[in-house]
């Protein structure tokens, strides 16, 4: 195990990096049971930057389960207040955060009814997007190994060998195997933004999605900008939200899309799988919602509030990712996410949205659910304000 001893060191380096954790910064970790070493070790690495504080909050799945079996039905909706304080807080005192990926335990739902767990999003917090709106918080996602999740992704290998196999390919897709991981982030969000930039230059009117199973049209907002790799807060610090990263993202019309997608990987909601997604979409709303497996569990999502329908989030993402070539499902929407070009149910960013006007149409939720639509056969086409149609992704190249 001294190769992931020496893994698990880079991985909470890098998360730390990613958060840009700044001297006499607070920083607050939202990790599961069963990663308590990496988490230490992000506490660890923050502290060397100089954190003045690390605050850790560990969530349990099989917790989870017992409050969604059993809890009257009309608390299942219930946030303890204090979690809120504590987020608001955070965002008050331009904190870092940083969340472990990857489930603790992906069989802790199994068998409950799909539209109850469809209400408990925990650790989700309604208050996430506006924070990330207000950019007070510098923020990092980085997944992290349990052997019950190598299980669930590789379930033809023996347990250790599952466990060993999960963590060579995060290595791989995390570039911890550079010399120096947070310069070859560095490099890589340079290309995924060259690659936004080049998007945002042509001013679509809407991007069209066509392929098996999905033929939507996706309208964007006059001052819809194309956004990769890192975020920048208020105070100017330079972060990077998701490692891994590979797509490119704006934030669309929510009231022009239209048409039909179906996802092309399994959808891991905070606990629950969901898989054969379909989803139709007229004037901007979901709707039908349809899925092989699940199916109550997204409607339930996409009841939350009237934004929960609606799309907040359009992303793009090329064959040329370290992810999408290993043809592996990971049950975690991090790193699946970034195979594919993908939708999202929900909150919208202002980041990418230019113009004041603009951004008060954008669509607010209380929620943000990412879905995974794309694939080597999906078609993306831009659509001018001409109503010229121009190819911009084909068998995962870029063709702008």
């Amino acid at each position: 195990m001294g190769q992931i001893d020496e893994w698990t060191d880079r991985i909470a380096e890098l998360a730390v990096y990613g958060a840009n954790v700044q001297p006499g910064q607070l920083v607050a970790v939202t990790s599961y049971i069963g990663k308590e070493e990496l988490t230490r070790k992000v506490a660890h690495a923050a502290y060397l930057r100089g954190a003045k504080f690390v605050d850790v909050v560990y969530f349990d799945q099989w917790v989870k389960r017992e409050r969604i079996a059993h809890a009257a039905e009309e608390s299942l909706d219930y946030i303890p207040p204090w979690m809120s304080e504590r987020l608001r807080h955070l965002s008050d005192e331009h904190a870092a955060r940083i969340t472990l990926s990857g489930s603790q335990a992906p069989e802790a739902l199994e068998g409950l009814d799909p539209s109850r767990a469809g209400r408990d999003l925990l650790p989700y917090l309604p208050e996430t997007g506006d924070v990330v709106n207000k950019r007070t918080t510098s923020w990092c996602i980085v997944p992290a190994p349990t052997r019950p999740w190598a299980e669930a992704v590789y379930p033809d290998l023996p347990p250790d060998e599952a466990y060993e196999r999960l963590w060579e390919v995060v290595a791989h897709i995390c570039r911890l195997d550079a010399e120096d991981p947070a310069t070859a982030w560095a490099e890589r969000v340079a290309v995924l933004k060259a690659n936004a930039d080049r998007l945002t230059e042509r001013r679509f009117d809407a991007v069209r999605l066509h392929g098996p199973g999905t033929d939507v049209t996706i309208g964007l907002l006059p001052s819809s900008e194309w956004h990769a790799g890192d975020f920048t807060t208020v105070d100017g610090l330079r972060h990077t939200p998701n490692i891994p990263t590979e797509e490119a993202f704006t934030t669309p019309d929510p009231a022009r899309v239209d048409g039909h997608v179906s996802a092309t990987m399994p959808l891991e909601l905070f606990g629950t799988s969901i898989t054969g997604i379909r989803v139709e979409f007229s004037e901007g709303r979901a709707v039908k919602i349809d899925a092989e497996k699940g199916a109550e569990t997204l409607r339930a999502v996409a009841s939350k509030d009237d934004g929960a329908s609606r799309l907040g989030e359009i992303a793009l993402v090329d064959g040329e990712g370290r992810i999408g070539p290993l043809e592996t499902v990971f049950l975690n929407t991090l790193i699946d996410e970034n195979a594919a070009s993908h939708i999202a149910l929900g909150n919208g960013y202002e980041s990418p949205v230019a113009d004041e006007a603009d951004k008060a149409r954008i669509n607010r939720s209380r929620v943000h659910v990412d879905f995974m639509i794309g694939s080597p056969e999906l078609a993306v086409d831009g659509i001018t304000r001409d109503g010229d149609t121009v190819p911009v992704l084909r068998d995962g190249r870029w063709q702008v």
